[in-house]
């Protein structure tokens, strides 16, 4: 397959986009997501002690790109207001929004989901995630877990927090990490970008052969959960475990306000991926893993939050977002939800790209909160056109 090709302004600074395309895989080894929010009191058992959520898992929960509201072609100063992270002239401080998590790539934001799921009554909201997680980084050491970033598995965390909070609600992300999102980027970008091929076929190869496994693992890590919840003397009915699946930071071809042809996707939006590459992503990818995230959640007695809409209509370079500019300043209702590829890393790590950014984590964090007031059933979060994320909405997947 071809691709038409034209000569196109170059709107930012990049480097030979080949090169770019080749170096995904080693600068996108964190893609996918510190301390706790606060200091611990004393000891407590179930029931006592100040009641908390808690997140755990990968870099879609931890708070990825929370740095960014909307993203914007200037490369200096505040990025037109985009870079939260600014503190005058041409200097920036990343932990201003990730704390001490800066540091380790944990990436742990000041709007993450958790920390931004506010209004629920709850006295303490709680961040283990990690960007680029895996499942592993999930169970206890004694079960096989691992350390990651330097920090102990998340299971152990939460074991500290079980035994000095009443935790009531445990929302989990993770899979997509086993499952290879960052290789999936990178594959998909490098085939529009070098080998004008298309990438979804031989990817959703990879996929079938691997989800299995992951599915089995995200199983056990819901499985660690309980494990531990038990051991700090908490009843199965005490607290809810949440698993969530992904949003899709890409929109559909046909709702993508840049053409394939010319270098607008990639030097301008930052999303250069094929319509067909991109209509997998949306419409098969997301959904089969999100599928499959319930089943898990259904086997385990958990409650499902369904993200895979969550972005819809805000995702990078969709028609119903635009970029921040000099005239047009960050807003939540026009900019985009998801962090943009900036591959030679001009204003961040390129870890950020393709996560919800602040506007969405602000979003994600609405829908936790309106889950937490409903303890039964599974929920789909989704978004209203036009307006901010105070306006997240559930819908039930009876």
């Amino acid at each position: 397959m071809s691709g038409s090709r034209t000569s196109g302004r170059r709107s930012r600074p990049r480097t030979p986009l080949a090169s770019a395309a080749l170096a995904f895989a080693a600068l996108l080894g964190g893609t996918l997501g510190g301390t706790l929010a606060g200091a611990a009191p004393a000891a407590a058992s179930p029931g006592s002690g100040p009641t908390a959520i808690v997140a755990m898992g990968d870099s879609y929960i931890s708070g990825e790109a929370g740095r960014w509201r909307g993203n914007s072609l200037t490369d200096s100063g505040s990025r037109d207001g985009t870079d939260r992270a600014w503190t005058g002239g041409s200097t920036y401080d990343p932990t201003l929004v990730y704390g001490d998590t800066a540091a380790n790539g944990c990436h742990r934001s000041d709007s993450s989901e958790v920390r931004s799921a506010t209004g629920t009554g709850a006295q303490a909201l709680i961040n283990l995630a990690c960007s680029g997680a895996t499942t592993h980084n999930v169970f206890r050491a004694a079960n096989g877990g691992q350390s990651f970033k330097g920090e102990a598995p998340q299971a152990d965390q939460l074991a500290a927090v079980a035994a000095s909070h009443d935790v009531e609600v445990i929302a989990l992300s993770i899979g997509g990490n086993d499952l290879g999102f960052a290789s999936i980027i990178e594959k998909c970008a490098k085939d529009y970008i070098v080998w004008y091929s298309y990438c979804h076929d031989d990817q959703q190869l990879l996929v079938d052969q691997r989800i299995d496994t992951v599915m089995a693992n995200v199983a056990k890590a819901v499985d660690e959960i309980r494990a531990v919840m038990s051991t700090a003397g908490y009843a199965p009915a005490s607290y809810r475990v949440v698993l969530q699946s992904y949003p899709s930071p890409i929109p559909r071809g046909r709702e993508n306000r840049y053409s394939e042809s010319g270098w607008s996707r990639v030097n301008t939006g930052g999303c250069p991926f094929w319509n067909k590459d991109s209509d997998w992503a949306r419409d098969s990818l997301v959904p089969q893993l999100a599928d499959r995230l319930r089943a898990v959640a259904a086997a385990k007695g958990a409650q499902f939050m369904d993200l895979r809409d969550m972005l819809q209509g805000r995702e990078v370079c969709a028609t119903a977002s635009s970029l921040v500019t000099a005239a047009q300043p960050p807003s939540a209702t026009t900019s985009e939800w998801a962090r943009w590829i900036d591959s030679n890393e001009t204003q961040g790590p390129v870890q950020e790209s393709m996560h919800p950014n602040y506007y969405g984590q602000l979003s994600q964090g609405r829908c936790l909160a309106l889950l937490y007031a409903a303890p039964t059933g599974d929920h789909s979060c989704r978004n209203t056109p036009g307006s901010g994320p105070s306006a997240m909405y559930l819908t039930s997947l009876t």
